[in-house]
């Protein structure tokens, strides 16, 4: 073959001059065969695609309908993913019993003389190039699984397909069997679905023969009767899986092109595509990812879309007399707080303690704000907030949907939800449920925990790059990744961890020691975030460090940084800002250049931690090099510095939970017309600095943070509120 050159996954042998010769490879007795597109280019789709119908199998773009699925994954874990996001009811299938059903009912066995059901036949023109010269035709016994229902009866040498017969890959020794001497009888052939490695049909090709799929199986399953109420993928959306594909047909004689030319214009639409993707502006891209997001959860229980006639419960009257309901309010209610009664509706104005006796309403309402905050409804968000607030500041148990009419930022809808989870027999709300089953939801949530992810990203993940779990983000997309997202990734399991208070005051009594080794003993080191708020367990470590001397703190995080690394303790430095610094640690401008300056703009390092302190752990060693393996988990830790001048906004901002914060930064803009933010507070008209600390005047300079703090409240016209009476969430 001097002059010919095969093509890569084709049975046709492709001469210089454009024509082919069709090879021996025959694919026509396995089931129906469904090419998944994930992590597969569009020209290697069409490709196999167009190798599997030149090879006479049955091919479908409809999951469902398939009990042979080829694609490009080694996990058994995204096998079974993709079967569910195909809508296939499938259920595992125990790997003890899965030589009794995967060897026997799958291998094609030899007629035994007894009498099976007739199947359908058509005549197939196989040339075999190998063994003659000539086209000589060879008619086939061959199982139709694509003929219609509606088709008429076959006549005499034809009759109806079994549709419960489901014919397997052949093993590599009966590959090579006659076609009428390949049964599969009906009671050894469950109804199974598989999920094969590609390689498979790489393999077959190259060697000239279909081989043993048992060896790139990945995933096997039990198909499930089909529900009436979950349809199979719809047109569309099976159409929005994949680019624009070539038609398939079942049967010999499929209306294909030679396969150079089906590349052709495979390779060209791969191009086109490319091209456009990369003119393509990010603006265009969030709009697509919010259109799917959209398409996927609008009119679900869970979000604000939800029609009235997608409530989980319908709405409910009470029916009492006023007499009734006067009654039932003066003996039953508890009287109302003074801040329900003043209607002070910031978060600010009002204790709200770590724990509240509504916390199991309150958990489940959490539950449906982050799922608004994964669906990209900032307003839910917002909304859920501060019912969330409200209801933790709310000092007694809830015992009717009049209370929570009654408590700032909460309405009809909170109510409803209310009544609905005290009614439940399980005390859980359906749109919750229904959260926890949503297999969109469950990916979202997983990028979300990624340390450097947020819901944007995560979405973007999901949506845009079709990623569905951590080992995708490796395999497919590593470089694609900021630093703090690869740490992130890399120590995903670490960073779940809780670490407990005893752990969190060992770390900053390192930082504080470091600290007062690069200036003197006059530095200080505050615990803020969950631990001070009094949270047995903390997700991360956020660490406030300051110095009396105004010059002391200028590049400090940097300096300490840089000591820690040297002693092994900060493993990886993500981000290290000297916002402050650079402005001389003054209190951020009133308007500012910098876009979304955010809450925070004090110098900040985000580092990983992990303890030095291998006490009795260090047999743990490295079996490649045999370097001692420290088994402590990774830390996050946020290292913040202060200028003494600001401590106690400082330390009032980082303490306090999220709503807290918000709601102070309301109260100053929207009460007293200043902006406040970590840095300091400023006039909103004039830009000026309103020293609420007392710096100016050396004399009534605060001796202490605690008592800056103090003073933030009461220059902002607010009580002073304990740490651990700002857990809003």
């Amino acid at each position: 073959m001097d002059d010919q050159a095969a093509c890569p996954l084709s049975n046709h042998i492709v001469k210089s001059d454009g024509s082919s010769v069709r090879s021996g490879l025959d694919l026509s007795i396995f089931p129906i065969i469904y090419v998944l597109p994930t992590h597969i280019d569009v020209a290697e789709l069409h490709a196999v695609e167009h190798q599997l119908t030149q090879s006479s199998a049955a091919l479908t773009y409809d999951i469902c309908e398939a009990r042979l699925v080829l694609g490009n994954v080694s996990k058994p874990r995204r096998a079974k993913f993709e079967l569910q996001a195909g809508r296939v009811r499938c259920k595992d299938i125990d790997p003890a019993n899965l030589a009794t059903l995967d060897v026997e009912p799958w291998r094609p066995v030899e007629q035994t003389g007894q009498e099976l059901p007739a199947r359908k036949r058509r005549k197939v023109q196989v040339t075999d190039s190998q063994t003659t010269t000539t086209n000589e035709s060879t008619e086939v016994e061959v199982q139709d699984n694509s003929a219609p229902a509606s088709e008429p009866e076959a006549e005499d040498d034809e009759v109806q397909p079994s549709k419960s017969s489901i014919l397997p890959a052949l093993s590599s020794q009966s590959a090579t069997l006659p076609r009428h001497s390949v049964s599969c009888r009906k009671e050894e052939c469950p109804d199974l679905v598989k999920v094969i490695n590609l390689d498979w049909l790489r393999d077959s090709v190259r060697l000239g023969k279909a081989q043993d799929f048992r060896s790139y199986l990945i995933y096997a399953a039990q198909l499930l009767p089909v529900d009436k109420e979950l349809p199979s993928l719809k047109p569309e959306e099976a159409a929005a899986q994949r680019s624009v594909r070539p038609e398939a047909q079942n049967g010999p004689n499929r209306g294909f092109d030679q396969p150079n030319g089906i590349l052709a214009r495979a390779q060209a639409q791969t191009s086109q595509k490319l091209k456009s993707k990369a003119h393509v502006p990010i603006a265009a891209k969030h709009d697509r990812i919010a259109h799917a997001v959209k398409r996927d959860f609008s009119n679900r229980s869970f979000t604000s879309t939800t029609p009235q006639s997608h409530l989980t419960q319908r709405p409910y009257l009470l029916h009492q007399t006023t007499s009734e309901y006067e009654e039932s309010v003066s003996q039953h209610l508890p009287p109302l707080p003074d801040w329900i009664i003043q209607n002070q509706i910031y978060a600010c104005q009002r204790a709200t303690p770590l724990t509240s006796p509504n916390d199991a309403f309150i958990a489940q309402l959490k539950e449906i704000k982050l799922a608004r905050l994964l669906t990209n409804d900032d307003i839910g968000v917002r909304a859920y907030s501060t019912s969330i607030a409200s209801l933790a500041a709310y000092p007694y148990q809830l015992r009717s949907t009049s209370e929570i009419l009654a408590l700032p930022g909460c309405d009809q809808k909170i109510a409803h939800l209310f009544h609905e989870w005290q009614t439940s027999p399980d005390h859980r709300i359906q749109a919750v449920k229904d959260i926890k089953n949503d297999p969109a939801l469950k990916v979202l949530r997983l990028f979300y925990d990624i340390w450097g992810v947020g819901a944007t990203r995560a979405r973007e993940f999901y949506y845009d790059r079709k990623w569905h779990d951590l080992d995708d983000i490796v395999e497919y997309g590593w470089n694609s990744l900021s630093r703090v997202q690869q740490i992130g990734t890399k120590y995903y399991d670490d960073f779940l961890l809780k670490i407990p208070r005893a752990e969190v005051e060992a770390i900053a009594g390192t930082v504080e020691r470091h600290a007062r080794q690069l200036i003197d003993d006059g530095t200080v080191c505050v615990i803020v975030g969950g631990y001070r708020r009094g949270k047995a367990e903390s997700g991360d470590v956020d660490l406030i460090l300051s110095h009396p001397k105004q010059s002391a703190t200028a590049g400090l995080v940097e300096k300490v940084v840089q000591s820690l690394e040297k002693e092994g303790w900060v493993t990886h430095t993500l981000m290290l800002n000297l916002t402050n610094t650079k402005r001389g640690q003054e209190t951020l401008p009133y308007v500012t250049s910098t876009k979304g300056a955010g809450f925070d703009t004090l110098d900040k390092a985000l580092v990983v931690w992990q303890d030095q302190a291998l006490s009795g752990q260090r047999s743990v060693q490295d079996t490649q090099g045999g370097k001692l393996q420290n088994p402590k988990p990774h830390r996050r830790v946020d290292i913040i510095v202060s200028p003494w001048r600001t401590i106690g906004c400082a330390v009032a901002g980082w303490t306090s939970g999220t709503t807290f914060q918000r709601d102070l930064r309301r109260y100053a803009k929207k009460v007293k017309g200043w902006k406040f933010d970590s840095s300091g507070i400023r006039e909103r008209g004039s830009g000026k600095w309103i020293d609420v600390e007392g710096w100016l005047d050396p004399k009534t300079r605060c001796a202490n943070w605690k008592e800056a703090e103090r003073r933030v409240f009461g220059g902002l016209g607010l009580e002073y509120r304990e740490p651990q009476d700002r857990c809003t969430g």
